[in-house]
């Protein structure tokens, strides 16, 4: 199976970096495949690396990892994406009287709109819950991180399953993708405690389990 990352941002970079060492084979989407960093991503994780259509086209799983600022016009450039496995981590933020808040809420989520753009794939919601660095590697935290999913398709999300533990997460199946409705408010939750209350970036939440 071939994981198509659209994006080499952080979030684009740390997947690529913990998917290359769970032995996934990976490629990597660039707007600009002749960006330095681009190519020494692609060079690191020994990942191929094309136009972003071109990419999504070649993998099995397509990742999302765009700036939301960017993500429709990105999202449909993309091309013809029915029955692929869609990971949406992408989070809808947006700058709101000095503010960072949800383009959406609970009534709606970017993975709601995400499936429209791109009718016929199957939507999972997931990986918008932790910052990048534990997605590249969270070996050493003291609890092992979950991760919660959502999607219509039970068969996507037990392949995409398979991938959150290949990178250290437990999956936690969240219901089907209106449940994204809680899912980027609960990145919202870590954000404010990361950023505006001073826990900084080193943590996840997790699912500690009375024995």
């Amino acid at each position: 199976m071939k994981i198509a990352i659209i994006g080499t941002g952080n979030v684009g970079r740390a997947l690529a970096r913990g998917l290359t060492r769970a032995g996934r084979s990976i490629i990597l989407g660039s707007r600009d495949p002749a960006n330095p960093k681009a190519a020494a991503l692609a060079a690191e994780t020994g990942a191929e690396l094309k136009a972003p259509a071109e990419a999504a086209a070649a993998g099995d799983v397509v990742i999302l990892a765009l700036p939301w600022s960017e993500a429709e016009g990105a999202v449909k450039a993309l091309g013809d994406l029915a029955g692929k496995i869609v990971i949406d981590c992408m989070n809808p933020l947006v700058m709101r009287d000095g503010q960072l808040v949800l383009d959406r809420g609970f009534d709606a989520s970017g993975a709601e709109a995400v499936a429209e753009w791109i009718p016929g794939a199957k939507i999972v919601k997931t990986l918008n819950q932790a910052e990048a660095g534990i997605m590249a590697d969270n070996a050493e935290l003291p609890h092992r991180p979950l991760m919660f999913m959502a999607g219509d398709d039970d068969q996507a999300k037990a392949a995409v399953a398979a991938i959150l533990e290949d990178l250290g997460f437990e999956p936690l199946d969240a219901g089907d993708l209106t449940k994204a409705r809680l899912l980027e408010p609960l990145a919202m939750a870590w954000i404010n405690q990361a950023l505006f209350r001073g826990k900084g970036i080193d943590w996840a939440f997790a699912a500690v389990t009375r024995r």
